[in-house]
């Protein structure tokens, strides 16, 4: 193949690559849908809110402005670590969601990446 024929064929990829990730997750859902159901599902609003609804303690309304997608990840996954390494005091500690599919996760991340300081 040629490297004129190489170079389209990583373009086209990542076009398709790129497509993909904007399509509606299983059930015709996008993953920030999905992740949206999951903090319900998770009753995650326990502890955090968003947009008032929810624990005022821990308002994430500006969560996405203030931390990337992997250290979102992670505190989600990896609570007890991600509250040593970033010295919180909230009590009680997160836990660790470690039994959610890495979609519910990834839909998770999505949705709480997309609350923004405006």
């Amino acid at each position: 193949m040629s490297t004129t024929g190489t170079s389209a064929l990583v373009a086209v990829m990542a076009a398709l690559l790129f497509a993909s990730s904007r399509l509606p997750a299983e059930g015709g859902q996008t993953s920030v849908e999905r992740g949206q159901k999951v903090f319900l599902d998770q009753k995650c609003s326990v502890c955090h809110a968003v947009a008032g609804k929810g624990n005022p303690k821990g308002a994430l309304d500006e969560i996405g402005s203030k931390q990337k997608a992997d250290e979102i990840r992670e505190w989600i996954v990896n609570a007890p670590e991600m509250t040593k390494k970033t010295k919180a005091e909230r009590k009680p500690v997160m836990r660790a969601y470690t039994s959610l599919s890495k979609e519910d996760v990834d839909g998770l991340v999505a949705y709480l990446s997309t609350l923004k300081k405006k």
